[in-house]
C-alpha cells in the first residue's frame, strides 16, 4: 500500500455508485492511498455523505455528487462538478450498476433497457467524459464487471449480457485509448456480501451456499477483498497493464 500511496497522492478519482458496497470501499481505499475522491451516488445521499465524512475525518479530500449514470445529462453534471472541485480527473471507477434477474418469459423492454442504460451506456458515457478530463497526462479507467459475464447462470441473461458487454468494452477501449496513455481494465468479482445482496435475500440463501460450495476458497467475498485491486489498477504499479479482466472470486470461474 505504501508504494501505491506515494503514486496516487494528488490524483483525482471519480467513483460511480460509491454510496455503499464495493463502490464505497473502493472510494475509501483510494482516499487512503492519497487520491482526492468524487463519491457519486444516485439516490442514497446519506450513504455518500457517510463515505465523504469518513474520508475527510481521515485527512483526505472528497465530495459527494448526485448523478444517475443512466441519464446523459447527469453524467455531464458529474464530471462538471468533479472538474469544478478538483480541476481534473486521473482515475475513473465505473462501479454504478444494477442487477435484476428474470426468466426468458418475463423479460420486457423495460427490464432490458433499465440494465443496459446504466450498466453499459452509462459506463460508456462516463468513460467518454473522463477521457476528456484526463488530458495529456493519461489516466486509468477501472470497470467493475462480474464473474456472471462468462458464467451466465439461469435467469440472468440480460444482466450477464450487460457485463459481457463491459468486458468487451474494456478490451476495445484499452486499444483505442492506449495511445493517449489511458489504461482500461476490468475487475470481475464473484459474489460479494453487500447491502444490495443482503437486501435481496441472497446473503442467506441456498444460492449463496451453492456458490460457496463451488468456490475453492469456500466463502463469498467482502468489499475489502475487491478494493485493493482497484487501488493497484489506479496506480503506476500497474502501468503496463491494460485491456485485462481480473477475476476476484475466490477461485470460482
Amino acid at each position: 500500500m505504501s508504494t501505491a500511496t506515494q503514486k496516487i497522492t494528488g490524483q483525482v478519482a471519480v467513483v460511480t455508485g460509491a454510496s455503499k458496497g464495493i463502490g464505497a470501499e473502493i472510494a475509501l481505499q483510494l482516499a487512503k492511498a492519497g487520491a482526492q475522491v468524487v463519491v457519486n451516488y444516485s439516490s442514497s445521499k446519506a450513504g455518500a455523505d457517510r463515505v465523504v465524512t469518513e474520508i475527510t475525518n481521515g485527512g483526505g479530500k472528497a465530495i459527494a455528487v448526485q448523478a444517475d449514470l443512466s441519464n446523459p445529462a447527469d453524467v455531464k453534471k458529474l464530471f462538471s462538478e468533479a472538474q469544478k472541485a478538483f480541476d481534473h480527473v486521473d482515475i475513473l471507477v465505473n462501479n454504478a450498476g444494477i442487477y435484476e434477474f428474470a426468466p426468458l418469459e418475463n423479460i420486457t423492454p423495460e427490464h432490458f433497457h433499465k440494465q443496459f442504460n446504466l450498466n453499459v451506456l452509462g459506463l460508456l458515457l462516463a468513460s467518454q467524459e473522463a477521457a476528456k478530463l484526463f488530458g495529456t497526462r493519461g489516466g486509468s479507467i477501472i470497470n467493475i464487471s462480474t464473474v456472471n459475464a462468462p458464467w451466465a447462470p439461469p435467469a440472468t441473461s440480460v444482466y450477464s449480457a450487460t457485463k459481457a458487454a463491459v468486458n468487451a468494452i474494456t478490451r476495445s477501449l484499452a486499444q483505442e485509448l492506449g495511445p493517449r496513455k489511458i489504461r482500461v481494465n476490468a475487475i470481475n468479482p464473484g459474489m460479494v456480501e453487500t447491502e444490495g445482496v443482503r437486501a435481496a435475500g441472497i446473503a442467506e440463501s441456498d444460492f449463496r451456499t451453492q456458490v460457496e460450495t463451488q468456490t475453492p476458497l469456500g466463502r463469498i467475498g467482502q468489499p475489502q477483498d475487491i478494493a485493493p485491486a482497484a487501488v493497484f489498477l489506479a496506480s503506476a504499479d500497474s502501468g503496463w497493464i491494460t485491456g485485462e479482466t481480473l477475476y476476484i472470486s475466490g477461485g470460482m470461474r
